[in-house]
């Protein structure tokens, strides 16, 4: 068949173009144009490196991430030497994988399952390396202890070489939402009774699986008794947690019988948010340098309250760095004479001091007349030379201007982590959520990176 003798969808010329119609098929004064026709195949030889520009934040990542020692990984791979077995995924593809993702906001396995099919950058991660979002998925949740060493490894080379300078770190909680929904929650009695009824299902269903010989039948009913063993399990898990959830509240002052437990993440706990609703969440707290913006510090707890998590995060970043910062910046919520004690002799806490209430004049009269100004400063009668020592720092206008630091670096990188996806939870459980949240710390710390010491932190880590 020749080329006039062609079909016209067929009619091409030698690039790919449709070729103009015949001179007999053109109509007198209309335009001749070339029409797109998407049913053509096209042959393109690309290859993955070029597919990014040098400079591209992908590249900094695997740099990043090539560097940093994944043995504890690869000794959990099975497949050696001539052994039978599939090739594993390269634990390094994995991480680099999450670290972007996290940078751009992506926060499930499943997306970034379909980006590396579709996305240059997350194409290029993997190199032509087929990943699915199970392997995607484990790798985040089972390497919470292996994140933590990784950014502690981060933070003493930056320390090594001077971008840290521990003269001022600011500590601050964000409370993050559990991946369950405010009716999980429920009290004591009422998990009594769901657990009672799924106990009688369970039972129910192991009658009928019994007594029904039809094998499709017995195909649903072990559905089902899986689904109603899985319910029981959950809730007997939030049982286990109510008396932590009664603790928390009695401490508070306030009726342990309010104290509920999700039947989705136990571990989760009933927090206040943002919008005034109360939702199961997580408590995440973030320490950072204030000259560097790098995060020193990482801890995810289940208790809404700041007040009882300075003196552990500052254990922490001394075991960290190997030393403690000179100044430690808190907002009000972390104020507590128990916590400023037990970091006196490490820290120097720069944090509001509560202003002094009005007081009675008179027992038998209710007006009460206000204090005079900069009293709160003053000694009180109980408090310790610790307490005292911060009353009178924090009168002083230098003391003043350093806490002024708080609000421009630990604001900043709450922020940034909600822009990166922080928002709620995709996984369950405080140690998974604590692996997310280390998850934005590294990919934080790697954005830092990018801008204080590409290369002498490149050559510190090789």
């Amino acid at each position: 068949m020749t080329k006039q003798d062609a079909p016209a969808e067929l009619n091409l010329d030698l690039f790919g173009e449709r070729a103009e119609q015949a001179p007999e098929e053109i109509e007198d004064g209309k335009a001749r144009v070339q029409t797109p026709d998407r049913r053509q195949v096209e042959l393109r030889a690309v290859d993955l490196e070029s597919l990014l520009e040098p400079d591209h934040r992908a590249r900094f990542v695997w740099g990043y991430v090539e560097r940093q020692d994944l043995s504890a990984l690869y000794d959990k791979i099975k497949a050696r030497g001539s052994a039978p077995g599939r090739r594993a995924i390269d634990p390094k593809i994995l991480f680099a994988l999450w670290l972007y993702a996290t940078l751009e906001g992506v926060g499930s396995g499943r997306e970034i399952n379909r980006l590396c099919q579709e996305h240059d950058a997350y194409r290029w991660i993997c190199g032509g390396v087929t990943v699915n979002y199970h392997a995607v998925n484990d790798f985040r949740s089972n390497n919470e202890k292996l994140l933590d060493e990784l950014l502690s490894k981060n933070v003493a080379v930056l320390a090594s070489i001077g971008v840290i300078t521990l003269k001022q770190v600011a500590q601050d909680g964000v409370r993050v939402r559990a991946s369950a929904g405010a009716s999980s929650l429920k009290r004591r009695e009422r998990l009594g009774k769901h657990l009672r009824l799924a106990q009688q299902l369970v039972a129910q269903l192991k009658e009928r699986a019994a007594e029904d010989p039809g094998e499709a039948s017995r195909k649903a009913l072990a559905a089902r008794e899986r689904a109603a063993r899985e319910m029981q399990r959950r809730i007997e898990l939030a049982l286990a947690q109510m008396p932590e959830a009664e603790e928390t509240l009695a401490r508070n002052r306030r009726d342990p019988k309010d104290a509920r437990v999700s039947t989705t993440d136990a571990q989760a706990r009933r927090m206040k948010m943002a919008d005034g609703g109360f939702r199961p969440a997580y408590n995440v707290q973030y320490a950072v340098d204030c000259d560097s913006q790098v995060v020193v510090g990482v801890d995810v707890v289940n208790t809404g309250a700041d007040q009882q998590q300075m003196a552990p995060m500052v254990e922490q970043v001394e075991k960290r760095v190997g030393r403690a910062p000179e100044h430690w910046l808190v907002d009000g919520g972390f104020v507590s004479h128990e916590q400023i004690n037990a970091v006196a002799n490490k820290t120097t806490v720069l944090a509001p001091v509560p202003e002094a209430k009005p007081r009675k004049t008179n027992k038998d009269d209710d007006n009460r007349t206000p204090p005079p100004p900069g009293s709160e400063f003053e000694p009180r009668k109980g408090d310790s030379q610790a307490v005292k020592a911060w009353r009178q720092r924090m009168s002083q206008e230098d003391a003043k201007a350093l806490y002024r630091k708080r609000a421009a670096t630990i604001e900043c990188v709450n922020a940034q982590a909600r822009n990166r996806g922080l928002q709620q939870f995709r996984v369950r459980g405080q140690l998974k959520a604590r692996a997310v949240a280390l998850l934005h710390a590294l990919a934080h710390n790697v954005m830092r990176m990018m801008t204080l010491a590409p290369t002498e932190l490149g050559a510190a880590m090789a």
